[in-house]
C-alpha cells in the first residue's frame, strides 16, 4: 500500500535538509584537510610552486587575442561571464518590483535566505516562481525593454564584452529563464541567438513554472544547437558546469574571480547603443542587502516625503530652503536672477526637464512665485503645486496664445522638451516659446537621486514626486545662465528653430549633456510603447547637427 502523496512531502523535505547538511560537512572537512595538505607542503617541498590561487585548466579571458575574429563564433553565459555579478537575484527583484508589485518584491525578499539552502536549480526554480506567478506578458516585455538594460550594461565585464564583440557570430546560452536577457542581448550587443530556460504560459499570464524542456543545461544545450560543429570561443566561470560547457569549444577561456575584480565598469560612452531612455523607479541594483534597506527606509521615506511637501506649499521661501536642507534635500543655485523687463512682460525661464518639480525648485531657488505651464499634469500633482500651473493643449496656436497672456501677467517657466529624461541627454526643444519672448533666460537644471527615480513613463505619475521626495538626500542644481543676447533672438532677426536650438546646445554645455532629435513621442514609443515598437533606425539616437 502506496502513502498519499500529501503525507510525502515532509519527509522529502526532511531528507532534502539532511542531505544538503551532510554534504556541507563532508565538503568542508575535505576542504580544510586539503588546505592543511597543500600549506605543508606535502607534494610540492619546493616553495615556489606554491600558490594562492587555484590552478585553472583553462587560460584568463585576458588572455584572449580579439584580432581577426570577425568570421568566428563565440559562446557564452550572461549569468557570471557576460554580468561581472554571479547572482541573478537582483534582476529578478527587479522585474517582481517594477513589473509586479511591491508585495511580490517583499516576498522574493523574504525567500532570499531560504535560497542560500537550496541548490542551484532549486533556488532558480524558486525565484522564477516567485517571481513569474500570474505576472502578465506584457507587464515583463515592458521590464525586458524599458528597465533592465540599464542595469546589465552598468554591469557588463569589460573583458568579456570586448571579446563579444570582436567575433561575428554570437551565441548565448544561460539557465536564466530567456524572457530575462533575450531583448537586451539582441537589441545592444546584437547577439545572434540566445538559448535559455523557458517558461510555461497561460493566455496571458506567466505560471511560474519551467517548461516541460526544464533548466536549460549548457553543454546539452550547444551539443543540439550546434550539432557537431563547435563553436570558436567559449567564454565560461570557474565552475564544473562550465569547464564542461566551454570544453566543448575550439578555444576555451575562463573569468576568474580576479577579473572580475578588475574589470571596470563600461564607460557610457563606449555603450553598443546609447541609453537614453529607461524606465522603473529603483535607482539601485536590488540586492538582498539593498532591498532590505529599502524596505526598512519606506516608512521613513513616506513620512518625509509627506513633510517635505508640507513645507513646500505652506512655508515661506526662505524658511522652506531651511527646513528642507535640514531634511536631506540640498539646493544649489548657481548664477544669479536677471531683473524683469523693462517693457512690462515677464521673463521667460528656459528649463531642462529632469522632474515635475523642476518649477518649483527655481521659484523656491528665486524666492519669488513663478507660473509653469505643463503639456501633461495629473489632478494629483497640480492640487499639490505650490505655485500655478497651466496646461497647454498641444494646439500651436492655442498655446502660444495663453503663453503670451501668461508673460504680460508675470514671470513664466516653460520645458520645451516636452517630457523629462533621465540620463545626460537633452531631447529636442520646442520652438514655440522663442516666438513668444524676447526675455529669455535659461536655466540649466539637473537632479541627483540615490534610491527612487521621480519619473515615470509607465506607471502612475501622480506618485513622481512623491518618490523622488522619497529618497535619503535627494539633490537639484540649478544654474541660471543670464538672458540670451537680443540679436541671438527672434527679435535680432533669428528664426525660433535657430533660437531654440542655440539655447538646447547652451543648456548642454552647461551640463556637460549631449543634444539630440529625440522628442516625447519617441520616449514613449520607446518605454511604454503606446504608439507600438519603435523599429532599430527610428529608435537610435541622433545627434542634433545644428
Amino acid at each position: 500500500m502506496t502513502l498519499p502523496v500529501k503525507n510525502m512531502v515532509f519527509p522529502m523535505i526532511l531528507l532534502r535538509l539532511a542531505e544538503w547538511l551532510v554534504y556541507k560537512l563532508l565538503a568542508n572537512s575535505c576542504y580544510r584537510a586539503a588546505m592543511k595538505v597543500k600549506n605543508s607542503g606535502f607534494f610540492f617541498r619546493n616553495s615556489s610552486f606554491r600558490s594562492s590561487h587555484p590552478i585553472s585548466l583553462y587560460p584568463s579571458i585576458n588572455k584572449c587575442n580579439l584580432h581577426g575574429r570577425k568570421s568566428e563564433t563565440v559562446a557564452c553565459d550572461i549569468q557570471g561571464t557576460l554580468l561581472r555579478s554571479e547572482s541573478f537575484f537582483p534582476y529578478f527583484m527587479l522585474v517582481a518590483f517594477e513589473g509586479g508589485s511591491i508585495f511580490r518584491a517583499f516576498f522574493l525578499l523574504l525567500s532570499s535566505p531560504l535560497l542560500l539552502v537550496l541548490d542551484y536549480e532549486l533556488k532558480l526554480r524558486a525565484m522564477i516562481f516567485i517571481t513569474f506567478c500570474g505576472l502578465r506578458l506584457k507587464d515583463m516585455d515592458s521590464v525586458g525593454r524599458a528597465v533592465l538594460p540599464k542595469f546589465y550594461l552598468e554591469n557588463l565585464n569589460v573583458h568579456v564584452y570586448e571579446v563579444l564583440k570582436s567575433a561575428g557570430c554570437r551565441v548565448v546560452f544561460t539557465s536564466v529563464p530567456r524572457v530575462m536577457v533575450e531583448g537586451f542581448l539582441k537589441e545592444y550587443l546584437s547577439v545572434d541567438s540566445v538559448k535559455g530556460t523557458e517558461l510555461q504560459t497561460v493566455g496571458s499570464y506567466f505560471t511560474g513554472l519551467v517548461s516541460s524542456s526544464g533548466i536549460l543545461v549548457k553543454h546539452r544545450a550547444i551539443k543540439e544547437f550546434l550539432g557537431e560543429k563547435k563553436p570558436d570561443i567559449g567564454i565560461g566561470n570557474s565552475s564544473l558546469h562550465d569547464h564542461l560547457f566551454i570544453s566543448l569549444c575550439k578555444e576555451a577561456y575562463v573569468v576568474n574571480k580576479e577579473d572580475e575584480k578588475s574589470s571596470s565598469i563600461l564607460a557610457r560612452e563606449k555603450y553598443p547603443k546609447p541609453l537614453v531612455f529607461h524606465d522603473g523607479r529603483l535607482a539601485f541594483l536590488p540586492t538582498p542587502f539593498a532591498t532590505l534597506a529599502m524596505f526598512i527606509w519606506l516608512p521613513i521615506g513616506i513620512v518625509l516625503a509627506i513633510f517635505r511637501l508640507f513645507i513646500g506649499i505652506c512655508v515661506p521661501y526662505k524658511i522652506a530652503i531651511f527646513l528642507g536642507s535640514l531634511s536631506g534635500v540640498q539646493l544649489r543655485l548657481k548664477g544669479t536672477d536677471p531683473p524683469r523687463s523693462e517693457n512690462g512682460k515677464g521673463v521667460l525661464y528656459v528649463c531642462t526637464h529632469r522632474t515635475l518639480l523642476d518649477p518649483v525648485f527655481l521659484s523656491t531657488s528665486l524666492g519669488k512665485p513663478l507660473t509653469a505651464v505643463t503639456y501633461s499634469l495629473s489632478k494629483m500633482s497640480e492640487i499639490l503645486a505650490p505655485i500655478k500651473t497651466v496646461r497647454l493643449t498641444r494646439s500651436r496656436s492655442k498655446d502660444a496664445e495663453a503663453m503670451q497672456r501668461l508673460l504680460s501677467e508675470g514671470d513664466l517657466v516653460v520645458c520645451p522638451e516636452g517630457t523629462t529624461c533621465r540620463e545626460p541627454y537633452l531631447l529636442r526643444f520646442s520652438s514655440l516659446f522663442a516666438e513668444l519672448a524676447d526675455e529669455i533666460v535659461p536655466v540649466a537644471m539637473n537632479t541627483n537621486v540615490s534610491m527612487f527615480y521621480g519619473t515615470t513613463a509607465s506607471g502612475l505619475k501622480c506618485l513622481d514626486p512623491i518618490f523622488f521626495l522619497m529618497n535619503p538626500r535627494p539633490s537639484y542644481t540649478v544654474e541660471i545662465l543670464g538672458k540670451v543676447p537680443k540679436e541671438l533672438t527672434c527679435a535680432g532677426g533669428k528664426s525660433s528653430h535657430e533660437v531654440a536650438n542655440y539655447i538646447q546646445r547652451q543648456l548642454a554645455a552647461a551640463l556637460g549633456f549631449e543634444c539630440t532629435n529625440l522628442t516625447r513621442k519617441d520616449k514613449y514609443l520607446m518605454l511604454a510603447g503606446n504608439e507600438g515598437v519603435v523599429d532599430n533606425q527610428d529608435s537610435r539616437i541622433v545627434v542634433n547637427p545644428n
